[in-house]
C-alpha cells in the first residue's frame, strides 16, 4: 500500500514540476490533460480531444493521416489518391505495415503511392480537371481496380475543389466506385476527425450505394472483423482464432480488405470491433440502421484473448461456446511455454506507454501476463470514452497523460525511470539516445503480428529483445550514469 501511496505522491509532484515550466496560462490548460488515476473513478480524470497548444510540439497527426493512413489506405482493391501536393502522400506512403494478399499493382494497390501532384497552377486554377484525368489513367493502368478513393489534402479545402462532383461524374463514365473523402489535414484537432470523416464516407458512398437486395447466402455465424489494419499480419492472426471457433468471417477491414468486404458489414450477425477509436462511428451506424450489434474485443496476451473469445462466444450458441473453450485449451501450453521463458527475464520491469488508437489500454494485459508493470499511459488523440474504457486496465496510481509533448514525456521518463517505453517513431530515437529501451508500438517496430496466441510469443520475444539487449551495456539512461 505504501508503494502505491508513494507512486501517487511522486506522480502528482512530477505533474506539478512539469506544469511549473509552462507560462501560467499554458500551464492551466495542460493541467487538464495530466492526472494520477484513482481506483474506483469512472474515468482517468483528464480532458481529451482538444486542440493542442500553439508552440507545444504535439505528436499528433492530421485528419488526412487518420483517413488515408489508417481507415481507407489498407483497402487493397482500390487506388487511394492523395489529392494535392506530393508531400502528404509521400509521408503517408508505406508508413503503416498493412499486409495484404494479392499482387501489388495488379490486384492489390495499398502499397502504391498515387497523387495528383498539385503544382502552383493547380492552386490558382483548381485541380478538378486534373483529378478527372487521373481517374481515367487509373482505369487504364490498373484495370482490376474496383474503385478509387480521393483523399483530399489541405489545399483542396482551401481552394474549393468539388471532388464530390468529379466522383459522381467519373463513376458514371468508368463504372468504378469513386469515393470523395473530405479529410483536409487542417480539419479538427487530430487524426481522430479523419477516422470519423472516413467512416462517414463509407456510410454515404459505400453502404448507401451497395445493392443489399441482391441474394446472399447467410449463416448464423457470420461476423465481420473490423478496425484491424493488419499491421504485420494482425488481422490474419485474429481471423484464425475466430474461424477455429466456428465463426464465418465474411469480411474484415480495413486491413487486407476488398471493397466488397467493406460492403458486407450490414450483412453480418455481429461486428467485431478491434480499434474502437477509428471505426466505432460506422459500427454504431450499422447497428442503428441495419440492426447488427457490435462489440469491442482485445486479442493482446492470453488473459485478454481468453476473455474476448468467451465474450464473443456468448453472443452465439453452445456449439460456439464449446469451440471457444477448445481454442483456449489448445493454446494453453504455448502460452505457458512463452511465459516460462520470458517472465523470469521481464518480471517487475516498468513500462510507459504513449500511443494512439486502442494500444494505450489493450496491450496492458499482455505486459501483465509477462509480469511487467505499466506505470504510465496516455493517448495521442483519445476521446473521453477511451479514457473511460482505460479504467478497466490500469491500476491505482498510474500516471495518465493526454496529448503529451516530447518535453513532458522526457521529464516523466527521467523521474519514473521506466525499463521500457512503448510509443511511436517520433519518440523512438530520443529515448534510445537517452539509453532507455524502446519499442515502436504503432507498427510493431517492423515485427509482428502481436495479435492472437502466436502473436503473443512474438510480442514477448520483442520486449525481451528490447530490454535485455547487450547494447545497453554501451549506453546508459541518465539515472544510471
Amino acid at each position: 500500500m505504501s508503494a502505491v501511496i508513494d507512486d501517487k505522491t511522486r506522480n502528482r509532484a512530477l505533474i506539478n514540476e512539469v506544469l511549473a515550466t509552462y507560462p501560467e496560462k499554458a500551464g492551466k490548460k495542460r493541467a487538464k490533460h495530466l492526472n494520477v488515476y484513482e481506483e474506483g473513478k469512472p474515468d482517468c480524470g483528464v480532458k481529451s480531444n482538444i486542440k493542442s497548444l500553439p508552440g507545444v510540439m504535439t505528436i499528433r497527426g492530421c485528419a488526412y493521416a487518420g483517413s488515408k493512413g489508417v481507415v481507407w489506405g489498407p483497402i487493397k482493391d482500390m487506388v487511394h489518391v492523395s489529392h494535392g501536393p506530393v508531400g502528404c502522400g509521400q509521408y503517408s506512403w508505406a508508413t503503416r505495415r498493412n499486409y495484404a494478399n494479392g499482387t501489388a499493382g495488379v490486384d492489390s494497390f495499398a502499397a502504391l503511392q498515387v497523387t495528383s501532384d498539385f503544382q502552383e497552377k493547380d492552386i490558382v486554377f483548381g485541380g478538378d480537371k486534373k483529378l478527372d484525368k487521373l481517374i481515367d489513367e487509373i482505369k487504364t493502368v490498373f484495370p482490376l481496380a474496383k474503385g478509387v478513393s480521393v483523399q483530399s489534402e489541405c489545399p483542396i479545402g482551401l481552394i474549393g475543389d468539388d471532388i464530390e462532383a468529379v466522383a459522381k461524374k467519373k463513376h458514371k463514365e468508368t463504372g468504378l466506385s469513386v469515393v470523395p473523402v473530405r479529410c483536409e489535414g487542417f480539419r479538427g484537432v487530430s487524426q481522430s476527425l479523419g477516422h470519423h470523416i472516413a467512416n462517414d464516407a463509407i456510410r454515404d458512398w459505400v453502404f448507401d450505394k451497395a445493392d443489399y437486395e441482391a441474394p446472399f447466402e447467410s449463416t448464423s455465424y457470420d461476423v465481420v472483423l473490423m478496425a484491424d489494419y493488419n499491421i504485420g499480419g494482425d488481422a490474419w492472426a485474429s481471423r484464425i482464432l475466430l474461424e477455429e471457433m466456428g465463426l464465418r468471417v465474411i469480411g474484415q477491414g480495413t486491413g487486407d480488405a476488398t471493397l466488397k468486404e467493406i460492403e458486407m458489414m450490414p450483412r453480418a450477425k455481429v461486428l467485431l470491433l478491434h480499434c474502437y477509436r477509428s471505426m466505432n462511428y460506422i459500427a454504431r451506424h450499422v447497428e442503428e440502421k441495419y440492426g447488427v450489434p457490435w462489440m469491442e474485443y482485445n486479442f493482446f496476451g492470453p488473459t485478454k484473448i481468453a476473455e474476448s473469445l468467451r465474450k464473443i462466444a456468448a453472443l452465439f450458441d453452445d456449439t460456439i461456446k464449446a469451440n471457444a473453450e477448445k481454442v483456449i485449451a489448445k493454446h494453453e501450453q504455448l502460452c505457458a511455454d512463452v511465459i516460462a521463458k520470458y517472465k523470469p527475464r521481464l518480471e517487475g520491469k516498468k513500462v510507459m506507454l504513449y500511443v494512439g488508437g486502442l494500444r494505450p489500454r489493450h496491450v496492458i494485459g499482455a505486459y501483465e501476463d509477462l509480469g511487467m508493470d505499466v506505470v504510465g499511459t496516455g493517448y495521442e488523440f483519445g476521446h473521453g470514452d477511451d479514457y473511460q474504457r482505460t479504467t478497466g486496465y490500469i491500476k491505482d496510481g498510474t500516471l495518465i497523460y493526454d496529448d503529451a509533448s516530447g518535453f513532458e514525456l522526457e521529464k516523466f521518463a527521467e523521474k519514473i525511470r521506466p525499463d521500457l517505453i512503448g510509443s511511436g517513431v517520433k519518440e523512438k530515437y530520443i529515448f534510445q539516445k537517452m539509453g532507455i529501451p524502446f519499442r515502436q508500438m504503432h507498427s510493431w517496430d517492423y515485427s509482428g503480428p502481436y495479435h492472437g496466441y502466436d502473436g503473443f510469443a512474438i510480442f514477448a520475444r520483442d520486449m525481451d529483445m528490447a530490454i535485455n539487449s547487450p547494447v545497453w551495456s554501451l549506453t546508459k539512461a541518465p539515472w544510471k550514469k
